[in-house]
């Protein structure tokens, strides 16, 4: 794939870049036209990020343009987990981010990120940031606040996409937005899945044969937990452990799965009631995995 002076010699339109210096220089002269939209990922893209390519290119019509941020940030990830193996993908990421429209990737290096011996300031989530996901990881939406803060402020979009699969993060990142009432508005996209259920994930090529087999039972459990929510008068306690004993009878290991509130995220108690959302995560195997249904 061309980089942006190869692009500009061949008519390849897609272009790559590197550098906030080479990306800011080149974006001064884009039209302001349409809408700029902005989806950003750490890469090893699937269906589900296409998905959201896909929408982008919808929303951004054709004046404006869509721009896909490829970087797996360090910062997100504890000193335990994936990321020393995290997928990178970079040849097959560029080839799916073409084929559905889009017209700008930036990755980045960690260094170009975060460069050495600077101070490094980051957001503080407050107590979103602290439960379910992030009392398993701590520091974990730290980081993601912090990246896409910067991301954000080098792409300058006029609309961000995030997808739901990842509820806690977009509901965060949707807070910081406002808080900081930064100028872009923020777009959640539906969760995209296989045909069984199971939602699509970059982590989901950790997973076992007989593995991949049990993972959607979770999918499985929230359909049943939605269905019990609309058509009796649930409670939220007995809900959340009748959730938990269909998933671990699977052979996973649930780590969470509750109602709570669609904005703040606090558990729900007694009696529920739409609106509000089903969050779950569990271990399968040593691989994490997490899903949602939002009940409206």
């Amino acid at each position: 794939m061309a980089s942006a002076d190869e692009a500009a010699a061949t008519g390849v339109f897609m272009q790559i870049f590197n550098t906030i210096a080479t990306w800011r220089s080149h974006a001064a002269h884009l039209s302001p036209r349409g809408p700029r939209v902005f989806v950003p990922t750490m890469g090893a893209l699937h269906a589900g990020h296409g998905a959201l390519v896909a929408q982008a290119r919808k929303l951004a019509g054709t004046d404006g343009h869509v721009v896909v941020s490829i970087f797996v940030n360090p910062t997100q990830f504890g000193p335990h987990e994936d990321f020393a193996r995290y997928p990178r993908t970079l040849a097959d990421d560029v080839a799916l981010c073409e084929r559905c429209g889009c017209d700008f990737i930036f990755t980045p290096a960690a260094t170009e990120m975060y460069p050495p011996g600077q101070t490094q300031l980051s957001i503080n989530p407050g107590y979103m940031g602290d439960i379910l996901e992030g009392a398993i990881r701590p520091g974990h939406f730290s980081g993601v606040c912090t990246v896409v803060l910067k991301l954000l402020a080098i792409v300058q979009p006029t609309h961000l996409i995030l997808g739901q699969k990842d509820y806690q993060q977009q509901a965060i990142l949707r807070c910081m937005v406002r808080d900081f009432n930064l100028p872009v508005s923020v777009v959640t996209a539906p969760t995209v899945r296989e045909a069984d259920g199971l939602a699509m994930s970059s982590r989901n090529r950790y997973l076992t044969e007989p593995q991949r087999a049990a993972a959607p039972v979770i999918y499985q459990t929230l359909a049943w937990a939605a269905a019990e929510i609309r058509n009796t008068n649930s409670d939220a306690a007995q809900l959340s452990a009748a959730m938990r004993q269909r998933i671990n009878a699977a052979g996973l290991e649930t780590q969470y799965a509750l109602a709570a509130d669609c904005i703040s995220l606090a558990e729900l108690r007694g009696s529920l009631h739409p609106p509000c959302v089903l969050l779950a995560a569990a271990k399968n195997g040593n691989t994490r995995l997490i899903d949602n249904m939002l009940i409206e």
